[in-house]
């Protein structure tokens, strides 16, 4: 099994604003407690959140990282973004 294939607890949100986009980065580090913490936040970039209508998908190896993300970023940013969809079967593929 490869490590980005453990992260498979995905989230994707939704928000219109560039600057509440790198604040979630940053939060999913903070919540991917252990591994690599980048693999979390992986094809994330302006790019991606341009191409894809102002959405991305963050993916964690345990479903409580993800309750971590959606509770500090609502805790910090309740109104400035919002949750599309979850699933416990999106792994992560490597981005290089």
């Amino acid at each position: 099994m490869s490590e980005h294939s453990q992260y498979r607890y995905s989230v994707t949100v939704e928000t219109n604003d560039e600057v509440v986009l790198h604040c979630l980065r940053a939060i999913s580090q903070y919540a991917q407690d252990e591994g690599n913490r980048q693999i979390a936040w992986g094809g994330t970039s302006k790019k991606d959140w341009q191409q894809n209508h102002n959405q991305v998908t963050f993916r964690f190896s345990k479903p409580e990282y993800r309750i971590t993300f959606k509770n500090e970023a609502s805790r910090l940013m309740r109104t400035l973004w919002r949750v599309i969809r979850e699933s416990d079967n999106d792994p992560a593929a490597p981005q290089r």
